[in-house]
């Protein structure tokens, strides 16, 4: 390897991205959220630069039908707070799952990705549906299995 070589960087200009279904149906939570925060980083392509959003948008269906390992269930705990003293408000995933059934597959991938402007960039082409219909006809995305 010569010295004149340059190392290759991304710019905003020449990214083309993409769409993708991806189905969460009998996928454990955590497996699949690391795949999808790969997808929507950019870190699936050979020309990921770290400081460039070079990834491509993701649509979740069946979100309801993510499965988890042992008793997490019953003990995986979502913690909220009202803002008034005493506030702090828990909830298991099974019923987490039961109210709001894509909240824990949103909030897996949301943890992560990175807490920075670009992260917060990068989160806003994710769709994650309960059911197996979807909104993103228009994007064209491609139905892919992992």
């Amino acid at each position: 390897m010569s010295f004149n070589e340059k190392t290759f960087m991304l710019k905003k200009e020449d990214v083309n991205p993409k769409w993708f279904i991806l189905d969460a149906s009998g996928k454990t939570l955590g497996r699949f959220a690391s795949e999808v925060a790969k997808i929507l980083r950019g870190k699936h392509k050979p020309t990921y630069t770290p400081h460039v959003d070079g990834g491509d948008g993701v649509i979740v269906i069946n979100a309801d039908k993510i499965g988890v390992t042992g008793n997490k269930q019953a003990q995986k705990l979502y913690r909220r707070h009202t803002g008034y003293p005493g506030g702090l408000r828990e909830t298991t995933l099974r019923t987490m799952l039961a109210r709001k059934p894509s909240y824990p597959v949103q909030r897996a991938i949301e943890g992560m990705m990175p807490k920075t402007r670009l992260g917060r960039q990068q989160l806003k082409k994710l769709r994650v549906y309960a059911g197996a219909e979807h909104e993103q006809a228009a994007q064209q995305p491609v139905e892919v299995d992992i």
